[in-house]
């Protein structure tokens, strides 16, 4: 890894928001994954749609968009962005639950933020509808899989977790 100056620190050390007006506006995508780790019981209550709360996929979904949406309200130096789009997928396997989510925008920034929120988010809202079932559940291996546009180019994260035998909802 290059040295690089913390962009995110004026010359006296201070946090200060990065200034991007300068730069142009370009189209820009990121992917983010994470899991919740829980009971073969719980999955499968989650795939037959069987959870009291609802809708466990539903929901999480939304709540991942509506996260994407509101990342800046939450992370202090993180711009505020007009996201053009949030797709929010998952995966079921026998002991988790994977969330990928995909935030779209054209800006001066990327949504490498926005679409980390999504997924966690969303991996909260699931640990959420469960627990009444599932107090064990984890939440981890949140990271970012793909981003494209900006100064930068494009960062592909080189192991997958995708499994070629998955159930896509």
């Amino acid at each position: 890894m290059s040295e690089r100056a913390l962009t995110h620190l004026d010359p006296l050390g201070r946090a200060r928001m990065v200034d991007v007006t300068p730069k142009e506006q370009t189209h820009r995508r990121a992917l983010a994954r994470g899991r919740v780790a829980m009971s073969t019981e719980t999955t499968s209550l989650v795939a037959r749609g069987a959870i009291n709360k609802g809708d466990v996929l539903s929901v999480a979904r939304v709540a991942g968009i509506q996260a994407a949406k509101r990342a800046s309200d939450l992370i202090p130096l993180c711009h505020p962005l007009l996201v053009g789009s949030v797709l929010v997928n998952f995966r079921i396997e026998d002991t988790f639950i994977e969330v990928e989510a995909q935030v779209e925008t054209v800006d001066r920034t990327g949504v490498e933020m926005e679409a980390l929120t999504a997924v966690t988010v969303a991996c909260l809202t699931i640990y959420d509808m469960c627990k009444s079932v599932d107090r064990s559940m984890e939440i981890g291996e949140i990271a970012l899989w793909e981003k494209t546009g900006g100064r930068s180019g494009t960062y592909r994260r080189s192991e997958d977790l995708l499994g070629s035998d998955s159930a896509e909802y």
